[in-house]
């Protein structure tokens, strides 16, 4: 939740323009990580589990996405938003464990 949090501050200072499409696209994406995390904790069966892990992990690359098209466009400062990427790709790491780990044991 800490990712969607800094995703709300990084584009809080969007323009209102923006407020429908782009700055709610990335803030519905990183919000998307935890709550499928959640989701996935609290699933029963296991191939559940790693279902909603996947998609966790989805939404981890799209917000990698938004975040690299508004630095691209000038609405982010590019060290913040490689800051947060970089926070992305370790979240995405840490959920690739989870999934092996699930994976072996449901075999």
């Amino acid at each position: 939740m800490a990712v969607a949090e800094q995703v709300f501050a990084l584009t809080d200072s969007l323009p209102r323009k923006e407020d429908y499409g782009f700055t709610s696209q990335v803030r519905r994406a990183a919000l998307s990580i935890s709550a499928n995390i959640a989701e996935a904790f609290g699933r029963n069966h296991t191939l559940d589990k790693i279902n909603f892990y996947y998609i966790a992990r989805g939404s981890v690359t799209e917000t990698q996405s938004h975040l690299e098209y508004g630095k691209r466009v000038d609405y982010l400062k590019p060290k913040s938003a490689e800051e947060l990427a970089d926070k992305l790709s370790g979240i995405y790491n840490d959920i690739n464990k989870v999934i092996i780990v699930l994976r072996k044991s449901s075999r």
